[in-house]
């Protein structure tokens, strides 16, 4: 049985964690984007607008996600680092392979900036819609 998670309250976090909003870009289908199909990522941004790895590490339960898809359940997870240094989202007790960010070490987490994620084998762009202190 999965256990539950634990509320994190935002005043024990240190003041680097930000709350992320990333949108689907233009691509095949959506030629304006889809502001309805979206991340919000909770994680450390660095001095540099990237995700900060040593401070996910000491952190890792407060690194959340919530997959958010129009026509679908939203789907609830963590941010996890991965094998090699890349970075994940991985949804607890759903069976469906995590979602990959594609070279999200080396992103900047920046209004008006593009990150791209694997979703089930292929790859979407998303604009980050907006950053904000929790």
């Amino acid at each position: 049985m999965p256990t539950e998670s634990k509320p994190i309250l935002n005043t024990s976090l240190p003041s680097q964690f930000r709350q992320i909003r990333i949108e689907l870009a233009r691509e095949p289908g959506h030629p304006e984007g889809e502001r309805s199909v979206a991340y919000i990522i909770v994680a450390p941004l660095d001095a540099e607008d990237r995700i900060d790895a040593k401070l996910w590490r000491a952190h890792r339960e407060a690194c959340r996600i919530a997959r958010l898809h129009p026509d679908q359940e939203d789907r609830r997870g963590h941010l996890v680092h991965r094998q090699g240094g890349g970075w994940a989202f991985h949804y607890d007790a759903d069976p469906r392979p995590d979602d990959v960010g594609f070279h999200f070490a080396d992103e900047r987490f920046i209004t008006g900036e593009y990150v791209s994620i694997n979703e089930s084998g292929k790859m979407h762009t998303y604009r980050v819609a907006s950053v904000s202190h929790l």
